[in-house]
């Protein structure tokens, strides 16, 4: 209903969806704007559509090239100023004489990393021009996103927002029972299997994709199993392992120093030394494991910051504590299985000497 005006050749207000990961919003851009287009071209009122994610293609200059090449705009890949690719963008615009929908997909990410200096100028080109009929369609996981922006952006914007909830299990059961009619052989999956997948997806996070993603390695479990169908075990099993799975994938992501700090930790865990795992004899280890690998240690203040960074992705837990006369320090624990971490080292070149390695200080 809101981008009916372009049908008829007249401008509709700017779009802002936001949204948890998951619940849709990308899918139903791309099908509204998918079925809008076919119905323009059936009017003869021709739209244009831009779609954008800025998490990849986040600069400015990038997204005003792909804005150019939208609408015919030759531009190379580099060599012009920003400024001078969005004059030729805009006198494109002109020329086009139909509505552009510009769709900016994690919108957020742009913003946080580059200012919003081009949603203001974009948002600007309606005003400075009888033939701009421009709309912007930003999509955000941050729900809070609009505190970033400043409030002559916010004016300019004159935008509808739409708020797109995570789904219910209900909802997930739904989306799965579908999805599996497709993948699964008749007889192979029962529905407490994928009540089981709907339900843990509904309570943590209502994610449609990762609802998704525990069903498909349930049924690889299950597969490798020899089991005939899907049932709660293998999707109670599947679980496990993507958590494992995904905690990998951000150990992975760490900068240098987090993976030495963790790898000091998993030293001192290793010889059953839960009580020695102070930030001091931590960064005792660290400092012998950046000695190894030639790379000049952080101050102790900075590894502790570190420590904290670990600790807010859950990765670890760091408690203050009394040491009577000699003060305070922070104790540390770990919060998931030394087999991850184990896997982690394993996958990291420069890191799997730590796995035989014997720190001098606990000699």
């Amino acid at each position: 209903m809101i981008l009916a005006p372009t049908l008829k050749g007249n401008r509709c207000s700017n779009i802002f969806i936001y949204g948890k990961p998951g619940t849709g919003k990308t899918a139903v851009a791309r099908y509204v704007l998918k079925h809008l287009s076919m119905k323009s071209v059936e009017v003869d009122n021709p739209l244009k559509i831009c779609y954008i994610n800025c998490r990849t293609d986040g600069s400015d200059y990038r997204i005003l090239t792909h804005l150019c090449e939208s609408i015919g705009v030759s531009v190379p890949f580099t060599g012009l100023s920003t400024s001078e690719v969005f004059k030729r963008f805009k006198n494109g615009l002109k020329m086009l004489g139909a509505i552009l929908i510009i769709v900016l997909d994690e919108v957020d990410i742009l913003v946080k990393n580059y200012g919003d200096e081009l949603l203001y100028k974009l948002t600007r080109i309606n005003e400075e021009s009888e033939y701009g009929k421009l709309v912007v369609i930003g999509i955000s996981n941050d729900l809070q996103f609009k505190d970033y922006l400043d409030p002559r952006v916010l004016s300019c914007l004159s935008e509808e927002e739409l708020v797109f909830r995570p789904y219910t299990a209900d909802e997930l059961y739904d989306i799965l029972e579908d999805r599996a009619k497709l993948a699964f052989k008749p007889k192979t999956y029962t529905e407490a299997a994928l009540r089981l997948c709907a339900a843990l997806a509904a309570s943590e996070h209502g994610d449609a994709r990762r609802a998704l993603d525990l069903l498909r390695v349930s049924a690889e479990i299950a597969e490798r199993d020899g089991a005939n169908s899907v049932l709660e075990d293998h999707v109670r099993t599947a679980q496990g392992k993507i958590e494992e799975d995904r905690v990998l994938e951000v150990l992975k992501t760490l900068p240098l120093h987090s993976k030495l700090l963790l790898s000091s930790i998993f030293l001192l865990k290793k010889r059953e030394l839960g009580n020695r795992m102070m930030t001091g004899t931590i960064y005792e280890i660290y400092t012998e494991l950046c000695s190894e690998i030639g790379l000049e240690p952080l101050t102790q203040r900075r590894a502790s910051g570190l420590l904290a960074e670990l600790d807010a992705l859950g990765i670890v837990n760091a408690k203050v504590v009394s040491l009577g006369r000699h003060g305070r320090s922070k104790q540390i624990k770990l919060n998931i299985p030394l087999k991850t971490v184990k896997a982690f080292l394993t996958g990291d070149p420069r890191l799997t000497f730590i796995l035989e390695y014997s720190p001098k200080s606990l000699m």
